[in-house]
Formats: C-alpha cells, sequence, structure tokens
C-alpha cells in the first residue's frame, strides 16, 4: 500500500501539486489520469522519488519516504519495479541481458540464478526464444513485454508504469494492459499507472485518481466512472464519441 499525505511540489514560484491525498491499495491497479499539464507526471515522478516533494509526505507501507535516510532510500529502490514509457530498453543489450539489469545492479545471485530468474521473468510476459536478441529485432509490443519482465525481475512490491501502452496500437495495448493487470494480481503489487489511455481506465481502473490543475478533482474506480458527478471528469473522460455513448447505454 502506497499512501499519499498532503503531496505539494512547486517549481520555483510555479505550484504544480497542491496538496494531493489519496491511499493506492496492494493487489490493485491504481490509475492516476488528467490532461496534459494537470500534474500526473510530476506526481508519478515525486511519488517514486525522482522528484523531491515539497511539502507532505509519501508513505510505502507505513515508512515514510521523507524521513528515509539515503541507505534507506536505496533498499526501498529495489523494492520498486519501473515500466518507462518508450519500454527504455538498452539498445545493444540483448533482451536477456536487458531484463537481467537490475539483477546485477542490486543483487549478488549466481550466474545460474540470474538466468533462471530471467527465464521465469520473460515466460511471464509469453517471449520465449528471444534471449540473444536486440531490441530492434522485435516488436514494439514484445520490447513492452521485455520491459514489464525486467520490471519484475527482483519481485518487487510496487511496480509504477508511465504511460505503458504509448505507441502501442489498440490490439496490443490491451495485450499489455492485461499482462499488468495480471502481475499486479498475481503477486499482489501496489501497481500505480500514470496514463491518458480511456480503454486502460475503462478497462482496468480497480482505483482511479483524476487530477485537474496540481488537485485531486475525483476518485474512485472504473464502474463509479459513468455516475460521477464532476464536470471536468465527464470532460476529460467522455470527450470522445465512444465514450459518451457508453455512458448513455449505462
Amino acid at each position: 500500500m502506497i499512501e499519499l499525505v498532503n503531496v505539494c511540489k512547486s517549481f520555483d514560484e510555479k505550484e504544480v501539486l497542491k496538496g494531493i491525498s489519496t491511499v493506492f491499495q496492494q493487489g490493485q491497479t491504481n490509475l492516476i489520469i488528467g490532461q496534459s499539464g494537470s500534474g500526473k507526471t510530476v506526481l508519478l515522478k515525486t511519488i517514486v522519488g525522482l522528484l523531491d516533494m515539497s511539502s507532505g509526505d509519501v508513505l510505502y507501507d507505513g515508512r515514510c519516504f521523507k524521513s528515509m535516510n539515503v541507505n534507506e532510500r536505496k533498499s526501498l529502490h529495489q523494492e520498486i519495479g519501473m515500466l518507462f514509457q518508450g519500454s527504455a530498453l538498452f539498445d545493444s543489450s540483448t533482451v536477456e541481458e536487458n531484463v537481467r539489469f537490475p539483477m546485477d545492479m542490486f543483487t549478488n545471485w549466481s550466474v545460474e540464478q540470474k538466468k533462471e530468474r530471467v527465464k521465469f521473468c520473460l515466460d511471464r510476459v509469453h517471449l520465449d526464444n528471444v534471449n540473444d536478441l536486440l531490441p530492434s529485432e522485435i516488436s514494439g509490443g514484445m520490447q513492452k513485454r521485455v520491459a514489464i519482465a525486467r520490471a519484475i525481475a527482483l519481485n518487487p512490491k510496487y511496480l509504477f508504469c508511465d504511460e505503458p501502452n504509448s505507441g502501442l496500437d489498440p490490439k496490443t495495448s490491451i495485450v499489455i494492459d492485461e499482462l499488468i493487470q495480471e502481475i499486479t494480481k498475481e503477486f499482489d503489487i501496489t501497481t500505480v499507472i500514470n496514463t491518458h489511455d480511456m480503454n486502460s481506465v475503462i478497462g482496468m481502473g480497480d482505483k482511479i485518481l483524476f487530477i485537474h490543475n496540481g488537485k485531486k478533482h475525483w476518485e474512485g474506480s472504473k464502474d463509479d466512472i459513468f455516475i460521477a458527478q464532476n464536470e471536468e471528469l465527464d470532460s476529460f473522460i467522455f470527450a470522445s464519441k465512444l465514450f459518451r455513448s457508453i455512458k448513455e447505454k449505462r
């Protein structure tokens, strides 16, 4: 579980996050949504510690991030898996080397242990016979699955995904959504996803946090979103005819 307590973030005199409090539950896919410039990317980076918060705190299963020393933060980061926008694989490294990277960085595992873990992670994302290929030799959807395999390499407690469907076709996006959802449930991970993909919101939003102008404007589930009485949320979610028709049918 991750708890945000009155999180604020400013750049010089510009206040980007304005006192956001919420709870992301373990074993759920927790989505952060909002228009471009709303603050959702800054919020995600602040939660994982890539940006220092101006005030407030983030609690990881009761552990206050702000009060952690350097070693405690390093230990916490080993419990975190990251799925970056665009996959962020190392172009000159093979698939196996990419998945093994966190193990090389943070563990003292033997070569055999690392190989077994790489095989497990690639099997879990349904990839076979790609170990020796470079990222450029596989499709965008396969690259994303390799990135997921790398993100779960250290069996994380927390998984953060930044626009996981960016650049993918609709069919492949569904595959990635389902895979993230399966892994979240199977390994009981606290998963936080920054997305603008409304198909993801409707399909996998156990918890949805809507950010507008740096503030929490609404939170609820994918079912609650159709009956929400929130003008800004409705304008954002139902901008397309498709989702307006879904709401009308309900």
